[in-house]
């Protein structure tokens, strides 16, 4: 899915995990380190990867060992705005 602009509440967030994972595969437990500051509720946390997802920032897939959990990963920045850029 191509990136699509995201409101800046989001970007925040986004560019936090970016800092952290720098593209790798992460779980909801780094979410939870690195945004614990910005969100004190772990279902803005859940939200906001979400929506990064429906965006196109995010990448979804189920944990090999545990089926109930999630992997992520983010897109760089550099592609999603590229993506952007061709867009419009």
């Amino acid at each position: 899915m191509e990136a699509k602009p995201i409101p800046r509440w989001l970007m925040e967030r986004y560019s936090l995990l970016w800092m952290k994972t720098k593209g790798k595969e992460f779980d909801f437990d780094l979410v939870v380190k690195v945004l614990k500051d910005k969100d004190k509720d772990e279902r803005m946390m859940s939200v906001a990867l979400s929506r990064m997802n429906k965006l196109g920032w995010l990448t979804v897939k189920i944990n090999p060992k545990d089926s109930r959990k999630r992997i992520y990963q983010l897109k760089s920045p550099e592609e999603g705005t590229l993506e952007i850029a061709k867009t419009s």
